[in-house]
């Protein structure tokens, strides 16, 4: 018979926890779920797991799954539970805490492991792979998720239907180590991070600081051909501002807020809605205005905790690029598609063309605004604008932001994974709470509609992003030096220095390396610095104007003359706009 991914790995967490309870009768055991890739399991002992332990409990857990032990499912009512639990104290707290009274109780066993558990499970353990998992990691996990609770042993697995699948995700693990962002930031001397001083905030290093740079000129000119205006607001604003949108209800515990001596609350700005939004309330404006683009490329600051930061993939400090789009009823369906097209098309422009849509309904937070009908309207009219357009998408039930519905715009790198990027999201809330308004035909004031979009999200995450596909090896139109020229010995120098001013004639960015090294040493050096083209010249070249170019990732090299090279250049590094 053939099970569910998840469900298998959820019958390979209570074998797991099984193997732990013989090899260390005295654990205490908290709760494990199955996760993207595998499943996790928390532990209480005074054993100290380490790596030197993953082997073993991998060896028991195969002599587990060897033996054909069954799941067994047990509905109990409160008090036999606690009977069954009262030596695992987290499970007893869990007991403590339930209040659903006359309610039965799920229970699973296997073998000498008996667990609270909705399940479902496979039958038997032999239908679990003997080969497929394989434990990744051990780390801190407080009880429950605070800080305030015991730390427990949180055990990672990483699990599969077999040993080929796998062997392949270990062997994409390995493939993405070597392109993660931070290994590929030092290599390529674009940035590093001083946990000490600014966590979570990027120093930017004159090569990583042009590709943030072209990166944003880049949406600017599509953004301007497009019809935007670009504003920029202030970076410190008062508290209720935030209160005023509902974001500080929401999000407050993540900002970086302080109180001035005047007794006032000021916010560094965690995102740039109301900014944009005291904008749009400048002045009067008409039907004939709408719809307005304000587009803004805001540094924004929010609080994330130190554990969850992870290169350019995370950070406290980062700059969205922002937009608000405030329409007529009658315009929303024409805007929201136009947006959903503009982004597939810049995706497309840095490479990625696999991309998917969700559409994330209300969420069931407490912190929701707005009434049902508004949701209700909302809702239905960024579907009615996706299966009008026949543009496919998935439900993402109770994800949407607290304000309104929104599609978010999913891509697939090379190494086949996926990172949510771009948004479009739908407000007939916030426009309300700060009381905007245009003068519609009818000479009265009506509520203008307001979409929130972002085209990649975070400069530095999608950056993160783009350098993990690519390896580094950057599209020549964002490279920061798509040619570094090297002369072959001193007496070359001069023309190498020609070289280089030639291409930055035509606006092509070069550079010549005229350190005192050999040229295999150079030609290494730039290549693990994932220089585009490498254009070596000597005799040869400077008697014939020529150059000879390594191409990153190409072993054969080419000849050409250096006209040819710059008309080439010259092209290749324009914008694809």
């Amino acid at each position: 018979m053939s099970y569910p991914i998840e469900l298998i790995r959820h019958s390979l967490a209570h074998v797991m926890a099984a193997a732990v309870q013989k090899l260390h009768p005295d654990v205490k055991f908290a709760g494990g779920p199955a996760i993207e890739n595998g499943f996790y399991y928390d532990f209480d002992t005074d054993y100290r797991f380490s790596e030197e332990d993953f082997e073993k409990i991998e060896k028991e857990m195969r002599e587990l799954i060897k033996s054909n032990g069954r799941f067994e499912q047990k509905i109990v009512d409160l008090d036999e539970a606690k009977k069954i639990f009262a030596s695992q104290p987290y499970k007893m707290e869990w007991l403590n805490e339930y209040d659903a009274a006359g309610e039965k109780l799920s229970i699973y066993t296997f073998r000498d492991f008996t667990d609270l558990c909705r399940g479902p499970h496979v039958e038997s353990s032999k239908d679990l792979p003997r080969d497929g998992f394989k434990i990744r990691s051990v780390a801190g996990a407080y009880w429950k998720g605070d800080s305030k609770n015991k730390m427990l042993q949180r055990i990672y697995v990483d699990a599969f239907e077999s040993k080929e699948a796998l062997d392949a995700f270990l062997k994409m693990q390995e493939e993405a180590a070597a392109r993660d962002n931070r290994k590929l930031g030092k290599e390529m001397d674009l940035f590093h991070f001083e946990p000490e001083y600014a966590p979570g905030a990027v120093f930017w290093h004159d090569k990583g600081f042009k590709i943030y740079r072209r990166m944003i000129e880049y949406l600017r000119a599509r953004q301007e051909r497009a019809g935007y205006l670009e504003i920029s607001t202030p970076s410190i604003m008062d508290r209720c501002l935030w209160e005023r949108s509902g974001h500080w209800a929401k999000y407050g515990a993540h900002n970086y807020s302080g109180t001035t001596q005047d007794g006032k609350t000021f916010c560094v700005k965690p995102m740039s809605c109301p900014g944009g939004m005291l904008v749009f309330g400048q002045g009067i404006k008409s039907y004939k205005d709408l719809p307005l683009y304000l587009a803004e490329f805001g540094k924004v600051c929010r609080y994330e905790a130190a554990g969850g930061l992870a290169g350019l993939m995370r950070v406290r400090e980062f700059t969205q690029d922002d937009a608000h789009i405030f329409c007529t009823e009658e315009q929303l369906e024409t805007e929201v598609v136009k947006i959903l097209r503009f982004i597939k098309d810049i995706y497309g422009k840095f490479g990625f063309d696999k991309i998917t849509m969700k559409l994330a309904t209300r969420p069931l937070s407490e912190f929701r605004i707005g009434t049902d009908e508004v949701w209700d309207k909302a809702e239905g009219a960024l579907k009615h604008a996706l299966d009008a357009n026949g543009i496919e998408y998935e439900i993402a039930e109770h994800d949407a932001a607290f304000y309104g519905p929104k599609i978010d715009n999913y891509l697939k790198d090379s190494m086949g994974r996926v990172w949510q990027c771009g948004t479009v999201q739908l407000d007939m809330n916030l426009p309300e709470r700060f009381d905007l308004s245009y003068i519609g035909e009818d000479g009265e004031r009506h509520r203008p509609i307001m979409l929130h979009r972002a085209l990649l999200g975070s400069i530095e995450r999608f950056m993160g992003v783009l350098l993990e596909s690519t390896g580094g090896n950057l599209p020549l139109w964002l490279s920061p030096e798509p040619v570094v020229v090297v002369p072959v010995s001193e007496k070359y120098k001069d023309y190498a220095e020609q070289v280089v001013a030639d291409l930055r004639d035509a606006n092509v960015y070069a550079r010549a390396d005229l350190r005192d090294e050999k040229v295999n040493y150079k030609v290494r050096d730039l290549s693990l610095a994932k220089t585009p083209i490498i254009a070596v010249v000597g005799e040869k070249e400077a008697n014939d104007k020529t150059v000879t170019l390594r191409r990153l990732g190409v072993e054969k090299q080419d000849v050409i003359s250096l006209a040819d090279f710059i008309g080439q250049m010259r092209d290749a590094v324009k914008m694809p706009l």
